[in-house]
């Protein structure tokens, strides 16, 4: 007998894996390309992870293998490691007290929205905290399952600030400086191999992810490959090459791996939470443009360049927009943003724990 016209259509899990892997490739192109063409951020990333979602939401049974999944994070940890450079340190060094207490301003702000949100019984108190937290959203991904936060909601906070902020900061250019003519830097997906860089970058890749797992740190293999690359990067000068093919590889691997793990269960929670979500991102936002106006008005540092430089998020973006412009300072944005991060990464765990204790003594 035919199923009735109202039955649903047989879902992904009826599906061999080759069909599934095949539907998930094709999918993947396709939001990776629409995110492409609308200039959207970290689009090899987030095109990806939504394709996952919708697969894994309709019953997908494939999997990332799990050497997949860490080869993807410590490939990432390099591309922190590399995106550190002394210059960023003289910067820091020469504003320190601003630097740092704009920081802990942002720190503060994050976790009390976490907190807030997490006492509404929108989100669990973990993963509120790492959700809204203003670091770099694949390292706030990558961390936050070590300490009790749901990834994938972790996941669906940090990607969609990430957007908001990046499109924000686009419009205040364009108004404030007129970037509507600005592009980024054409992708070189293949650039030539230096052996030594590029042969060093994997080494440094499997043996920081082997030295994480071995002193247990959380998500061993992102801040195992961190450390290692960024000690011996800027301690020896060991050369580093992370190209394009490669970083490509590295977003799609994690894309999956978080999005395939989304069930319509999850995912219809995290709709139900956006309106709240959403709502705590403006707040960060309109926070960090409150310390924008604060710290141009009583320091005199260029309006556009103190806006970009508190923006909570979308750093890659962030570079492309502040490059437009003659008077943006560019290393000032650059070591505020870098500073955030790294003190992101050494004290979120602890500020995670120690609100968790606030909303479940």
């Amino acid at each position: 007998m035919d199923p009735a016209p109202s039955d649903p259509a047989p879902r992904l899990s009826t599906w061999r894996p080759a069909g599934q892997w095949a539907v998930l490739l094709a999918a993947s192109l396709l939001f990776t390309a629409a995110l492409e063409a609308a200039r959207l951020p970290a689009a090899l990333l987030i095109g990806p992870m939504l394709a996952a979602i919708v697969a894994g939401a309709n019953g997908a049974t494939i999997r990332v293998p799990a050497p997949g999944f860490a080869g993807g994070q410590a490939v990432v940890g390099c591309l922190v490691a590399a995106s550190i450079s002394p210059a960023i340190f003289a910067a820091f060094l020469d504003d320190w007290p601003l630097f740092t207490a704009v920081v802990v301003a942002t720190l503060a702000a994050s976790s009390f929205l976490g907190w807030f949100v997490s006492r509404l019984r929108v989100l669990p108190g973990a993963t509120a905290v790492w959700g809204s937290a203003p670091g770099g959203a694949t390292a706030m991904v990558l961390m936050a399952g070590a300490f009790g936060a749901d990834v994938r909601l972790v996941a669906f906070m940090q990607y969609l600030r990430v957007i908001m902020v990046s499109i924000a900061a686009a419009l205040v250019a364009r108004l404030w400086v007129g970037t509507s003519g600005v592009e980024p830097q054409p992708h070189v997906w293949f650039p030539p191999l230096d052996a030594t860089a590029f042969g060093a970058t994997l080494a440094m890749a499997v043996a920081g992810g082997f030295l994480g797992r071995l002193a247990r740190l959380p998500s061993p293999y992102f801040l195992g490959a961190t450390i290692l690359a960024a000690t011996l990067h800027l301690g020896l000068g060991v050369p580093m090459q992370l190209p394009e093919w490669l970083l490509a590889v590295a977003y799609v691997l994690i894309g999956w791996s978080i999005g395939l793990n989304f069930t319509i269960g999850i995912l219809r929670h995290a709709l139900r939470a956006l309106p709240q979500i959403i709502a705590s991102i403006l707040a960060l936002m309109a926070f960090c443009a409150g310390l924008a106006w604060f710290i141009s008005h009583e320091l005199g540092i260029d309006p556009l360049t103190a806006y970009l430089a508190t923006s909570p998020g979308g750093l890659d973006s962030v570079a492309i927009i502040a490059a437009a412009s003659e008077n943006v300072d560019i290393s000032f944005v650059l070591a505020l943003q870098s500073a955030r991060l790294l003190i992101v990464l050494a004290f979120g765990p602890s500020l995670a724990r120690l609100v968790s204790r606030w909303v479940h003594p």
